[in-house]
């Protein structure tokens, strides 16, 4: 991205101060106990909302509430106990090789670096940053799907993967404000700036969005390809 203009970046502040005062209590909605029920929670909302994943971890965790546990058993095991979220199979393999190696190299602990977390089968950026902030207070800016949608329809970012979101907010948000960041942008996509219908009649932001001013909500895809969703539009407000 290009420098920023003071303009430009008072409008960021105005979105960022809005944001925090909208969603004061910014966390994640994935339940958990511990660092290593966290880590298994985020990897299982890949592509699955919160509100499933937290209708199947009680029982996982009740069945297998440690790393040791868990790596004691196998994917078949694991499998029926998280069969409603999506690519359950595949996510079944790999929190049991994540618990496996967690014991063999690990003692039992969840690593607190990108470097090791990033390492687990199938941990990519996006989970271990969560994992970073969440557990460890690391300043991090997870970019999933939410995140990627509103990032570019405040203008925030024009990168075409999760990698070039997460950099660009990086330059634009105060370091101290990366984790809380993180959670504004996901709550914010999840509940008023959604995919396919934004409800941008009770969006606070409309004043400093881009895609509200121009009615261009196409939001491309981590391949390039435009996602083209049927916003409503808020009424015009009456002249003064």
């Amino acid at each position: 991205m290009k420098r920023l203009s003071a303009k430009e970046k008072a409008r960021i502040e105005r979105v960022l101060a809005i944001l925090k005062a909208t969603y004061p209590q910014a966390v994640t909605e994935l339940h958990y106990s511990n660092d290593f029920e966290l880590l298994v929670a985020v990897m299982l909302s890949a592509q699955t909302t919160d509100k499933r994943v937290n209708m199947v971890t009680p029982g996982l965790f009740e069945r297998y509430p440690t790393p040791e546990a868990m790596a004691a058993a196998s994917s078949e095991d694991v499998f029926p106990l998280i069969s409603s979220v999506n690519f359950a199979p595949t996510k079944a393999l790999n929190v049991v090789a994540t618990a496996r190696l967690l014991v063999e190299q690990h003692g039992g602990k969840v690593p607190g670096t990108m470097e090791e977390l990033v390492a687990l089968p199938g941990v990519g950026r996006k989970t271990a940053n969560v994992v970073l902030s969440t557990a460890f207070d690391v300043p991090a800016i997870a970019v999933d799907t939410h995140v990627f949608r509103v990032s570019h329809r405040l203008g925030f970012s024009k990168g075409l993967t999760p990698e070039a979101v997460e950099a660009d907010l990086m330059r634009i948000i105060p370091r101290e404000d990366w984790a809380k960041a993180h959670h504004w942008l996901i709550l914010h996509g999840r509940y008023t700036c959604v995919a396919r219908s934004p409800k941008c009649e009770i969006c606070p932001l409309t004043a400093d969005c881009p895609a509200f001013q121009t009615g261009k909500f196409d939001t491309p895809s981590a391949a390039g390809k435009p996602s083209r969703p049927r916003p409503r539009r808020a009424p015009a407000a009456p002249k003064a």
